[in-house]
């Protein structure tokens, strides 16, 4: 009884916060204000989805261990030569790549305690470094589907490839993050905001274990070269990448591995989430979102659905209002859907539970001690929700 105390203790706020909404769509449920084939249809449609996110995620956090972070993290400084306009590029690269190759998640909770580790190792401010990894967390997460799991949703809707995915979806990744490299520097990066003029680059970063470190440099290559060629599902790709890095963790260094590693909060959290959103649709949520998205699948439509995507995503959070709107989208309006996936993709930037993957970087940040202006984060980021959703969406239609 003390030990259960005792873990109930330890739970963060978000660990209530997954068990609340899980428990919320099982009362759904059992009440029947949830029909059991909408429920069963939705576990069937996640499940995939769960494989991929507890093993991916695990992935990531083995790659940190191995040190593959902080090398590429210490090369980045090192490459800026003590310039930062040199170093705002690369940092932009670094995130926005680690973002489509791995998903936002792994960009929040992993790479933002790389960057604010570089930021104290090189002398400069932390709050430009940790507002572009949750920025681009989201607004770099439109090109592939392993970028984020609204992605997988509705590349499986429309029947795209990753490849596919890809090249409907290349413009408008370049759009925003075009736009949110504008807003970056100019609210934070820019002289007046970091303070400094240059930087002293850092000594190169040697791992400790150079074997564990090229073995998950090789699994998360692999992963990579395996969801852009397609060969397999995204599930499959990543657990065999994390099966390989914990065949090495297991002969170099066993006690990194623990039950801990798994995601657990998000692995509750997203079926919790697929339940509510299913009894809200079935009880009138459908026709709201349907009048306000409308089915007109022209230029006009797609600002529309990417609008009412981006604005609940900060009211709600983008997960469950992408599986809400995908369902009011008229079946053959591809370029409206996507316009959506646009909206809860770069829109949820201005409220700190806009998405998932916003929560998990206060988090990280209030653990390393750096603190953000939530009025701050907040009116910034309306100006780059705005300014990513008006040039994205017509970049999509390009690719149309």
């Amino acid at each position: 009884m003390l030990l259960s105390v005792r873990a109930l203790r330890r739970l963060h706020v978000l660990d209530w916060l997954a068990g609340g909404v899980l428990a919320c769509g099982l009362l759904f449920l059992a009440t029947g204000l949830l029909p059991a084939e909408p429920a069963g249809d939705a576990m069937v449609r996640i499940a995939p989805l769960l494989a991929f996110l507890g093993t991916v995620i695990v992935l990531a956090e083995l790659t940190s261990r191995a040190e593959v972070f902080d090398v590429v993290a210490a090369g980045v400084a090192r490459a800026g030569g003590g310039s930062y306009a040199r170093l705002f590029l690369l940092c932009v690269v670094f995130a926005s790549v680690t973002t489509i190759t791995l998903n936002l998640d792994t960009t929040a909770v992993l790479l933002t305690p790389v960057m604010l580790a570089l930021a104290s190792r090189v002398g400069i401010a932390a709050v430009p470094l940790a507002m572009t990894t949750v920025w681009l967390a989201n607004t770099a997460s439109l090109l592939l589907p392993v970028s984020n799991l609204t992605n997988l949703l509705a590349a499986d809707r429309v029947a795209l490839s990753p490849v596919g995915l890809a090249a409907r979806m290349w413009a408008p990744q370049l759009a925003a993050v075009a736009v949110t490299m504008g807003c970056l520097w100019l609210f934070y990066w820019r002289r007046g905001e970091r303070g400094a003029d240059v930087y002293v680059p850092p000594e190169p970063h040697r791992p400790a274990d150079p074997l564990l470190f090229r073995v998950c440099a090789v699994a998360c290559a692999g992963f990579l070269l395996a969801i852009l060629i397609d060969a397999v599902p995204l599930w499959t790709a990543s657990a065999s990448a994390t099966a390989l890095a914990v065949v090495a963790f297991a002969v170099r260094r066993r006690s990194v591995l623990r039950l801990s590693l798994v995601p657990w909060r998000l692995l509750v959290l997203v079926p919790g989430l697929f339940l509510v959103v299913e009894t809200v649709d079935v009880n009138g949520l459908h026709s709201l979102l349907a009048s306000a998205v409308g089915a007109d699948g022209g230029l006009l439509g797609m600002f529309r659905a990417g609008a009412v995507g981006g604005g609940l995503s900060n009211v709600l959070n983008n997960l469950p209002v992408y599986l809400a709107g995908e369902s009011a989208v008229p079946e053959g309006n591809h370029q409206q859907l996507l316009a959506l996936l646009v909206g809860t993709n770069v829109g949820p930037v201005i409220t700190p539970w806009a998405s998932l993957a916003t929560l998990l970087w206060f988090e990280r940040c209030h653990a390393q001690g750096v603190r953000v202006s939530l009025r701050r984060f907040t009116a910034t980021g309306a100006v780059l929700a705005a300014g990513a959703l008006l040039t994205a969406v017509p970049a999509l239609v390009l690719t149309g």
